[in-house]
């Protein structure tokens, strides 16, 4: 059943850490030689292999099958990196909203280095107190954190950091712990 295969190759991604499945995206747009912002079988059977994520060709089959909704025989790097993203309870989303809510300080959808201003203190930063850098690199090597490894733009969306989030919600089996975390974590 592709369903399996899907949680198959997710439970393989997860096992590389909260940055598994932004590394997928990120390897899956290295294969992206025509910059089109999607693959072909063949592509994804080979970024699969190159990523050392081995669910075996007919499996593979099953999930490019599966996630490409349109038959058009390529599927969506988007569209593949949701089908990877493991679900969440919807109090893990909300509390993510809030923190997103809370970092974006301008209320623009979108988290820059001015919203950042206020609410991060890059000031302790070790790098900012030797000198090597200066407060807008270290705003900048935080927001590089949550901001999407194929599309280094400086600003993180809200999905983004969901994105960000649902690799590390994936590895906190209990939603009081993961909402004490979110809550601490970003002052909620």
């Amino acid at each position: 059943m592709a369903a399996d295969a899907v949680q198959e190759l997710r439970q393989q991604c997860l096992k590389r850490g909260a940055a598994g499945i932004k590394g997928l995206g990120r390897t899956f747009r290295i294969m992206d030689d025509d910059g089109s912002k999607s693959l072909n079988f063949q592509e994804f059977d080979k970024g699969l292999e190159n990523y050392g994520v081995s669910v075996g060709r007919d499996r593979a089959q099953r999930i490019f099958a599966m996630m490409d909704k349109d038959g058009s025989g390529t599927i969506n790097f988007d569209e593949f990196l949701e089908n990877l993203r493991p679900p969440m309870s919807s109090a893990r989303k909300q509390t993510i909203d809030q923190a997103f809510q809370k970092f974006d300080k301008t209320g623009d959808g979108v988290v820059t280095i001015e919203d950042l201003q206020g609410v991060y203190n890059g000031k302790h930063h070790p790098k900012y107190k030797s000198g090597e850098w200066t407060e807008e690199q270290v705003f900048r090597s935080f927001l590089e954190n949550f901001d999407s490894p194929y599309d280094k733009d400086g600003k993180v969306t809200l999905e983004e950091f969901v994105n960000y989030y649902s690799g590390v919600s994936a590895s906190v089996d209990s939603d009081e712990y993961f909402i004490t975390m979110m809550k601490n974590a970003w002052k909620l």
